[in-house]
């Protein structure tokens, strides 16, 4: 649900779609919102920091088709590892490489694009002295963008965890660069990724959810370098979000309001994101007692939806490189953490 459509420039923020506001800890109630996901439009306010990240945002969508229709080499790199010594076999698979990883390095140069626009993002909805509260109720079209980009993270996440191709026509890529210097060969498409570019790149291809964590290492990054911002102005934006998903979520009159079958599972993924920043950035996690996110709720949530179209996202929330449980002892090699409601 990557929304793209500039749309009117109007002042008026309040279009009957944030009804009430309560206190945030309190569970039983929670924060009670209706953040219009699905038209907010930018204030005047909003325009300079919405207009650049809907730059980014008109090309996320390009991202996931791309993504989703990466078919990968895994013929030709066989026919060439099954036949070490023809040459025409190695050409044909290096050839058959070469494009694809210049996609690859597209979707990487791409987090790096999105880590820039969380930046603003945050910069914007955390500001002081209003609270997070009062930032998502005064600026609902940045609060949309942050919501696309987490919606766009966790679907680019899925895509990858399912296509084990990217990280085999990638790896094949390195093996036959390097065996080509070795012998003094000249590798034509080297100019895509250098040596230098691989190697950032494999990192990033190495992680189970890599856009999820290129976002999570950016919030952590925006809290070290804005010290004179409470770390809370982030964590609440955060919670409060999760709050609103769930309300909106479990709630059957705002569920009724939702006038595209798509908003739900977009909620769900935002949910689901904004948890588990949270606990990457939290210096006691989201899973812990005194986690302001009513993580029980969260999950109850899921778990209500149809299991195949949920079980995506309840695994990203126990990919142990995207949580901190801190309540939890560290895990042997081959143990799998248990987490409370999963």
């Amino acid at each position: 649900m990557i929304i793209d459509d500039e749309g009117p420039n109007t002042e008026c923020v309040n279009m009957g779609n944030l009804l009430k506001v309560l206190a945030c800890t309190d569970f039983e109630q929670g924060p009670n919102f209706f953040l219009d996901f699905e038209n907010a439009q930018p204030t005047e306010s909003e325009r300079e920091v919405w207009d650049q990240v809907n730059i980014v945002l008109k090309d996320a969508r390009g991202i996931l088709e791309d993504l989703q229709a990466y078919q990968g080499a895994g013929v030709e790199i066989r026919e060439a590892i099954q036949h070490p010594n023809e040459e025409s076999l190695q050409d044909k698979a290096w050839e058959a490489v070469v494009p694809l990883v210049g996609m690859l390095k597209k979707f990487y140069e791409f987090s790096q694009r999105l880590e820039v626009a969380l930046h603003g993002l945050l910069r914007a909805l955390t500001s002081t002295p209003d609270s997070p509260t009062q930032h998502l109720e005064r600026e609902q079209a940045l609060a949309k963008q942050f919501a696309e980009i987490l919606h766009f993270t966790l679907r680019f996440d899925e895509l990858k965890m399912t296509n084990p191709a990217i990280q085999n026509d990638f790896s094949y890529y390195r093996r036959t660069l390097n065996r080509m210097r070795i012998n003094n060969i000249p590798a034509e498409g080297e100019y895509e990724v250098n040596n230098e570019l691989a190697n950032r790149m494999s990192l990033f291809y190495a992680e189970a959810a890599p856009m999820l964590k290129t976002l999570s290492d950016a919030t952590t990054k925006f809290v070290s370098e804005n010290k004179n911002l409470p770390i809370e102005n982030t964590t609440d934006c955060l919670s409060t979000m999760a709050s609103i998903c769930k309300v909106m979520l479990e709630t059957p009159e705002y569920r009724n309001r939702f006038a595209s079958e798509e908003t739900a599972p977009f909620c769900l993924r935002v949910m689901v994101g904004v948890i588990i920043l949270y606990d990457y950035v939290h210096p006691v996690g989201a899973f812990a007692k005194s986690s302001k996110i009513d993580m029980k709720g969260c999950i109850k949530v899921l778990k209500d939806q149809p299991a195949n179209n949920v079980e995506g996202l309840l695994n990203a929330l126990r990919v142990p490189e995207t949580r901190k449980c801190n309540d939890y002892p560290p895990l042997k090699p081959s143990e799998k953490l248990v987490i409370p409601y999963l």
